[in-house]
């Protein structure tokens, strides 16, 4: 290996916290971050490994964790690993040589330039083929599973039934950006999870599990056996039981990369469609956002007050559909929904859409984003909650059966985080508290020991890239706004009595 020096930093600038993106001369400005955790200092590759956000602006703490601002990834300072969602692979990371002369560091220029690399897996293939993890549905959980399961020396095989017919994805990239190529938003390659030793199958359908008998049974009459399963399924999009919804083309649900094509297949990205979105939380104002920065007609229809009213509260719900507003979206808020209408032009296809006072709304098609249902059919053998989920312990191990996981949007499980107690059950339908969850399970699966609780976080493509933690499900009393909400330049805190169970922030990172 080569010793090369850093640019930027010197003996006098050290002190335990400190972190700086820094350069080495001799590979043309090849950065690196320079940090500090106690007496040690470390070179780390400089961007988060998920969307490349700058380090240097992200939250280093004592006890050597570093946190991406961006999206909350978060990294171990000691060895450069991964430790949380959402970013999969890790950082490398070059102990520092300090002398009065400066900082160097030894390593290969490859390594030093390179953006990531994978995770420390401790073992990479099964070397036990009589013990396995069966694992139903192949998103955002499945591969925080099938990860953390290597990463935590698990040593079965694994086996993954996805109904969907590519590896798993970056679902958030759907609603955002109505991506249509799933090679796009791969989060890893079927080539790569059959290095890891996982059993990848693709447009499999779950008919029923017998978790008596430790069986599945697909609906092409195939059988696997499980010592323990984890069931990862997500939720199923809500459609409207009103006249026309169900019987008209171009109505649309966002969930998969072939109903995204859908949609860009009957609207196409140039502009000039009458888009109704009917539903003002999370889903339907990301896609509304999207089309009418691609130039098209969009008007929401919302049943609340204000915008994604539930999580962000009415202020700031408020700012986004003025955000919105700006862009050309129309807003009907406090509004119902009566019926689809077919078009003039073509009898199977809507024309516009019927609000309950009689607003008559012009529509070359419509969206759908009132909400989603927990996928939990094939496991109706088990006692459901009443939205349909599961009840888990906190190890996402299923209460009603044994040897059983159950992780992500189908799951009722004991929130820990702030404003939670010992009686806090909530079912959170995040894309990134699926993939820690199922970290979470695979920790207890590999090792028998319990996961550190982690906060929900989310993020959101409207206005200038909302950030969101923490949990009001559990309710709220109080929102203290710091910063200009008009601005989109601002922090909200939501307070329960003198807790702050969640905020929220716009151009403000790294607070959240």
């Amino acid at each position: 290996m080569t010793q090369y020096r850093l640019t930027g930093v010197d003996k006098a600038d050290l002190k335990p916290g400190f972190k700086k993106e820094v350069t080495i001369d001799e590979l043309g400005g090849a950065k690196l971050l320079v940090v500090q955790v106690g007496s040690d200092v470390s070179a780390l590759s400089p961007r988060c490994t998920h969307y490349g956000a700058p380090l240097a602006k992200g939250v280093l703490t004592a006890a050597g964790k570093l946190r991406c601002p961006w999206h909350g990834a978060c990294f171990n300072v000691a060895t450069g690993d991964i430790e949380d969602a959402p970013g999969l692979d890790s950082l490398n990371r070059f102990p520092v040589t300090v002398t009065d002369d400066g900082l160097t560091i030894e390593g290969e220029e490859s390594a030093i330039k390179a953006f990531s690399r994978s995770p420390t897996y401790i073992c990479s293939e099964a070397t036990v083929p009589e013990d396995n993890v069966l694992i139903v549905g192949g998103g955002s959980g499945a591969i925080g599973v099938i990860e953390a399961l290597r990463e935590e020396g698990y040593k079965g095989n694994i086996v993954v039934l996805s109904k969907e017919e590519y590896p798993p994805i970056d679902r958030t990239k759907l609603s955002k950006a109505l991506i249509t190529d799933p090679k796009k938003i791969a989060l890893r390659s079927l080539d790569f999870l059959k290095g890891l030793g996982v059993d990848f199958h693709t447009s499999t359908v779950v008919k029923s599990v017998d978790f008596d008998a430790h069986s599945v049974l697909t609906e092409d009459g195939k059988t696997f056996n499980y010592k323990k399963i984890v069931l990862a399924t997500g939720a199923t999009p809500r459609h409207l039981p009103l006249k026309g919804f169900n019987e008209l083309g171009n109505i649309f649900v966002i969930r998969t990369v072939d109903t995204a094509k859908a949609i860009v297949d009957a609207v196409g990205l140039e502009g000039g469609k009458k888009i109704v979105v009917i539903g003002s939380s999370f889903i339907g104002m990301e896609v509304a956002n999207f089309l009418a920065g691609k130039k098209h007609e969009v008007t929401v229809v919302g049943m609340e007050e204000a915008p994604m009213e539930r999580v962000m509260g009415k202020q700031v719900g408020a700012s986004f559909q003025a955000l919105l507003e700006r862009q050309g979206v129309k807003f009907y808020m406090k509004a119902g929904v009566q019926t689809a209408e077919r078009s003039a032009s073509n009898p199977f296809l809507v024309g516009s859409v019927t609000l309950k006072d009689g607003t008559s709304l012009d529509a070359d098609a419509v969206i759908l984003g009132v909400g989603v249902a927990p996928a939990t059919e094939p496991f109706k053998s088990l006692p459901l909650e009443k939205d349909g989920s599961l009840r888990v312990d906190e190890n996402f191990q299923i209460i009603a059966t044994t040897d059983a996981f159950a992780i992500g949007d189908i799951a009722t499980y004991p929130y820990k985080g702030p404003g939670g107690g010992s009686d806090s059950a909530i079912r959170i339908e995040h894309w990134s508290v699926a993939q820690n969850a199922g970290r979470s399970a695979a920790k207890y699966i590999a090792t028998g020991k319990t996961a550190a609780p982690f906060i929900p976080i989310f993020w959101s493509a409207i206005g200038v890239q909302l950030r969101y933690c923490g949990n009001t499900i559990g309710g709220y009393d109080d929102v203290v706004i710091q910063g200009s909400l008009e601005e989109n330049k601002f922090v909200a805190y939501y307070t329960s009595g003198e807790t702050v169970v969640a905020v929220a922030s716009m151009q403000k990172d790294p607070v959240f």
